[in-house]
């Protein structure tokens, strides 16, 4: 088996910052939607009381 040896390519250096301005995780999206969730919970058991 040959080694591996990685060399850059012209275009690595845009495709980094492409990935980097574009792809993240929506974490904004997510809390509101776990927060939705619990309060969603906490009023169903509240009005389950009552």
């Amino acid at each position: 088996m040959k080694p591996m040896i990685w060399h850059p390519e012209p275009n690595d250096q845009k495709v980094n910052q492409y990935l980097e301005q574009v792809n993240h995780a929506p974490y904004e999206i997510i809390f509101a939607t776990l927060l939705g969730l619990f309060c969603l919970s906490v009023f169903v058991v509240l009005i389950g009381i009552f």
